[in-house]
């Protein structure tokens, strides 16, 4: 094997050596008449961000999720997020809440406080507890069980999604009637 077709020159090496002097000419001719020449312009270093905000002018812009038909995958991975983010807000302010206040954030006083409240609203903050940790809970489940590579085929990730979302509600409902 030859030091060129080694370095991956071979066709190359071989069109060059076989190509007649004045189809290389002609070629060389065609390269050199064609170049054109850049004109470049001398411009201040804040005309820089005026250039960039006419080139962004001119770019499309990319389609928004609404213009989509609303998928099961997407939603769910959305509601995932929210839950997760709503809970974490929840827990993590009412840890810096007790480390504030702890006189006033003591589960005596929690429990006096919501004993003291009209049953509807008890049954209404339960609800608004139970669903996204619920549903955070099983869908999480769902995600490890994608992770394990299961339920990845389109029939069976929507199989699972109508699942999670029936099983968070028999969850809710059951956290609620605790």
């Amino acid at each position: 094997m030859s030091v060129s077709a080694r370095v991956g020159l071979g066709s190359a090496v071989r069109r060059a050596a076989f190509t007649p002097a004045i189809g290389r000419n002609q070629i060389a001719l065609r390269t050199a008449i064609l170049k054109r020449g850049v004109q470049t312009q001398s411009l201040p270093p804040s005309a820089s961000q005026e250039i960039l905000n006419a080139q962004r002018l001119k770019r499309p812009s990319s389609p928004h999720f609404t213009i989509y038909q609303p998928q099961l995958t997407w939603i769910s991975s959305i509601a995932n997020r929210a839950t997760g983010g709503a809970l974490s807000a929840l827990l993590y302010g009412f840890s810096l809440a007790y480390l504030v206040a702890p006189g006033t954030f003591d589960s005596a006083h929690i429990i006096e406080f919501v004993a003291g409240l009209p049953e509807y609203l008890k049954y209404a903050g339960k609800v608004v507890l139970a669903a996204p940790f619920a549903f955070h809970f099983w869908n999480g489940l769902r995600h490890l069980s994608w992770d394990m590579g299961k339920f990845l085929s389109l029939k069976a990730a929507y199989r699972a999604g109508y699942a999670v979302l029936g099983v968070s509600a028999v969850t809710t409902v059951a956290l609620v009637l605790m």
